[in-house]
């Protein structure tokens, strides 16, 4: 009897699994059926957080749907699709990869490029000659089968769980502004007459932006430290690739996700609104200051 009595007071005080991780143990249950729910299930509100089917179908035995909003980690709105932005991105990417396939010619209009032709020549387009479109059209930009394919693997992969825990718009934000942020860096540091292309500047602000959420959820950071530290090798091992965007995507990615996902309730958008501008007012910054040596 004393020993059944020990393992009911045992299991009394043990901590509960999630209920969709059943090997996952916490403390944190949903505000509206209180069930368990581990890190990756918690879906911010006003009040605690809520899982994900109560979320969907506004069920449960607690709170009524209109008592809380639900939030996502970084305060933006649960969506039902939560990787719409991510394929609307792949979308784009493919479409624009198609269409250079088909006319070579377009990929002339596209990449990036500071100045061409090159002194002593009078450029004829560029950036520095006013085609600022080419910093963001060159984000959507693949010539190889192997680029495409290894950047929209990596746009899936690390796009969707970003995509669901910071909220359509401050997602597509994060994307958008590493992108640029690559493109930047590429166009001050490489030489005037160097012509880039790719997602992979983005694709390396999502990195960054996934090892903040990953470290403010208390996950396991050795994956991801991991398959950073190998693209890093990659980029600066092997010749032809535009490691400026690789950086200038990567240091965007981590400023905008720690903004994102550390950003107190109280101020949250100005504070993770506001970053996004400091970044891309030094994306400006840097742009202007390349233009003026380059003409």
């Amino acid at each position: 009897m004393d020993d059944q009595a020990a393992d009911a007071r045992q299991d009394a005080h043990s901590v509960p699994g999630c209920y969709r991780h059943p090997d996952r143990e916490t403390g944190v249950r949903c505000t509206r059926c209180e069930r368990p729910i581990c890190p990756e299930c918690m879906v911010e509100a006003s009040v605690g957080f809520q899982c994900p089917e109560c979320v969907r179908g506004g069920g449960g035995t607690g709170h009524a749907p209109s008592a809380s909003r639900p939030r996502t980690l970084a305060g933006g709105s649960v969506a039902a699709d939560p990787r719409l932005i991510t394929k609307i991105l792949i979308g784009i990417n493919v479409a624009v990869f198609l269409a250079v396939w088909v006319e070579k010619s377009l990929l002339a209009d596209l990449y990036l490029v500071g100045a061409w032709p090159p002194a002593p020549f009078t450029p004829t387009q560029g950036v520095a000659d006013g085609e600022w479109y080419r910093l963001v059209t060159s984000m959507f930009t693949h010539e190889e089968i192997w680029h495409i394919g290894f950047n929209m693997l990596s746009l899936w992969l690390l796009g969707g769980p970003l995509e669901q825990h910071l909220g359509r718009a401050r997602y597509l934000a994060l994307y958008l502004i590493s992108g640029l942020a690559g493109s930047a860096l590429t166009y001050l540091l490489a030489g005037g007459g160097t012509a880039s292309l790719g997602a992979s500047g983005a694709v390396f602000g999502l990195f960054g932006a996934t090892a903040v959420l990953m470290r403010r959820l208390r996950y396991d950071m050795r994956p991801i430290v991991a398959l950073l530290v190998i693209n890093l090798v990659i980029t600066f091992g092997w010749s032809g690739i535009a490691w400026q965007a690789h950086i200038g995507g990567l240091v965007a990615g981590v400023v905008i996700g720690y903004a994102m996902v550390h950003a107190p309730r109280e101020r949250r958008a100005l504070v993770q609104y506001g970053t996004c501008a400091l970044v891309l007012g030094a994306v400006v910054l840097i742009t202007l200051v390349r233009t003026a040596q380059l003409t």
